[in-house]
C-alpha cells in the first residue's frame, strides 16, 4: 500500500509550505494571535495562489480551480501544520457558499459569496427551534408571502453567533398543510431589521455564543429564496453535507491528541501511583489507535474520490462525522481527568478560544474548556443517535426505525 501522495503533489507541498513559512509563519513573529488586517492580506495572497476558495469561481471571490481532491489534502495538511486558516471559519463560507453554489440564483451568488468569503458579512443558522432539535422537520416557525416579501413569525434556537451576524440562513415553514418534510422553504434573512430579537444563552463555558432569535414579523424579499418554494428540505441537505464535512477532521483530533500527550507528560505520569499511570498510558495508547483509524478512514475517503467514485466516499464521511465528535469526547474526557476535577473547575475559561482546539495546554482553563464543548460536536449537524439512523438506512440499507415508519 503506497499512502504517499506522489512526486508532483510533493514538490507541490514544499512549495505551499515556504509559502506560509514567509507570509504567515514569519509575519506573527512564530507567536501571537495576527491581527485582522494581517488575516485579511494572508487571505488575499493564498486566494492568488490558488491556496483556498479553490472551488469557487474567480467572479465570486475565489480561485477557479479544478477539483483536485490530492492538492487538497496537502493543503490541509501544510495549512493545519502551520496553524494558518483555509480562509474564514464559520457557518457562511464552509456552509452557505458551496450551498448558494449548488442550488442559488446568479444573483445570489454575486451578491453574498464574495463578501461572506473576505468576512464582509457575517452569517447565522436558523434551524433548530425549541420544539424542533434532531426531528427538524417538525419546525414551526413559518414564513407568508405578502407580494414580493416573505414576512416571518418563530422563535429558533442553538443560533450560533446570531448576535454578531448580519444574515441568517433557515428553514421556515411556507406551506402549513403539506406533509412534514414538504412546505418548507430556504430563505436568507437580513438580521438587523424590526420584528428581529436576538437573546444570548449562557453556556457551561461562560461564553453566550450560542443565542434564541424571535422573528415577528421579519421580512425578506423573495429574491432571497434559496431553490422553489417548499423544496427547503432538499436543499438544507446540501448544507448539512458541508456542515459535516466540517467536523470529525482527523487532522483536528491528532492535534488534541498530540496536546494530550504533552499534558500526560508535564502532570508527570511517572509520579503517579504505578496502576494509575499505568491506566493513563492504556486510555493514551488506546486513543492513538482510534485517531490513527479515523486518519486511515479519510485516507479510504480520499483514495474513493480521487478515483472517481464519490458514492463510496459519502458513506465514510457519515462515518467520519459521528465517529469523530464522539473520538473528541474521549479525548478532551482524559485531559480534563488528568487535570483533576477540582483543579479545572478552578480555571477561568479561554477567552476566544471557543470551539477550536487547545493548541497551548497550558493555558489556563483550556482542557476545561475543549472538555466542555466537545459535547457539542456530538450534536452539531445532527445528534449521534440521528447520524447513525441515517447511516443505518440510507447507507447500510437497514429498514426504518419503529418510531419514524407511524
Amino acid at each position: 500500500m503506497d499512502l504517499t501522495h506522489g512526486e508532483q503533489h510533493e514538490r507541490f507541498r514544499l512549495e505551499v509550505r515556504a509559502f506560509l513559512a514567509e507570509h504567515w509563519t514569519a509575519a506573527r513573529g512564530g507567536q501571537g494571535v495576527p491581527t485582522p488586517e494581517h488575516e485579511a492580506r494572508f487571505r488575499r495572497l493564498a486566494v492568488e495562489r490558488a491556496y483556498i476558495y479553490r472551488h469557487v469561481p474567480r467572479r465570486y471571490g475565489g480561485a477557479e480551480q479544478p477539483f483536485d481532491p490530492v492538492v487538497e489534502d496537502v493543503l490541509r495538511d501544510e495549512f493545519n501544520a502551520a496553524g494558518a486558516p483555509m480562509g474564514i471559519s464559520g457557518g457562511g463560507p464552509g456552509m452557505l457558499v458551496p450551498t448558494l453554489l449548488e442550488r442559488g440564483t446568479e444573483a445570489q451568488r454575486e451578491e453574498f459569496i464574495d463578501a461572506t468569503l473576505h468576512g464582509d458579512i457575517r452569517w447565522c443558522q436558523g434551524y433548530s427551534e425549541p420544539g424542533s432539535g434532531s426531528d427538524l422537520a417538525s419546525l414551526s416557525s413559518r414564513a407568508e408571502l405578502d407580494g414580493d416579501e416573505w414576512v416571518i413569525t418563530g422563535h429558533k434556537i442553538w443560533t450560533s453567533s446570531a448576535h454578531v451576524a448580519d444574515w441568517m440562513f433557515g428553514l421556515f415553514r411556507t406551506e402549513p398543510d403539506e406533509p412534514r418534510h414538504g412546505g418548507i422553504t430556504y430563505l436568507l434573512v437580513p438580521m438587523r431589521q424590526p420584528g428581529i430579537e436576538v437573546r444570548p444563552l449562557r453556556q457551561l463555558t461562560g461564553d453566550a455564543d450560542f443565542n434564541e432569535v424571535f422573528l415577528d414579523g421579519a421580512r425578506t424579499p423573495v429574491r432571497y429564496q434559496v431553490g422553489e418554494r417548499g423544496e427547503g428540505w432538499q436543499v438544507s441537505r446540501t448544507t448539512l453535507k458541508y456542515e459535516r464535512n466540517m467536523l470529525g477532521d482527523p487532522r483536528q483530533l491528532q492535534n488534541v491528541l498530540d496536546d494530550l500527550v504533552e499534558l500526560a507528560r508535564r502532570t508527570r505520569i511517572e509520579g503517579r501511583p504505578a496502576i494509575e499511570s499505568a491506566q493513563i498510558r492504556q486510555r493514551l495508547a488506546e486513543l492513538e489507535g482510534y485517531v490513527a483509524a479515523q486518519r486511515w478512514s479519510a485516507n479510504r475517503q480520499l483514495t474513493a474520490v480521487a478515483r472517481g467514485a464519490p458514492e463510496s466516499a459519502q458513506a465514510v464521511t457519515l462515518m467520519s462525522k459521528l465517529y469523530g465528535t464522539e473520538l473528541s469526547k474521549r479525548l478532551a474526557e482524559l485531559g480534563y481527568d488528568l487535570l483533576a476535577a477540582d483543579e479545572a473547575l478552578l480555571q477561568p475559561p479561554v477567552e476566544g478560544l471557543g470551539r477550536r482546539l487547545p493548541r497551548d495546554p497550558r493555558r489556563p482553563g483550556a482542557w476545561t474548556l475543549q472538555y466542555l464543548m466537545s459535547h457539542a460536536g456530538a450534536i452539531a449537524a445532527g445528534s449521534s443517535n440521528i447520524q447513525r439512523n441515517i447511516i443505518g438506512e440510507r447507507v447500510l440499507g437497514m429498514p426504518r426505525d419503529l418510531r419514524r415508519r407511524s
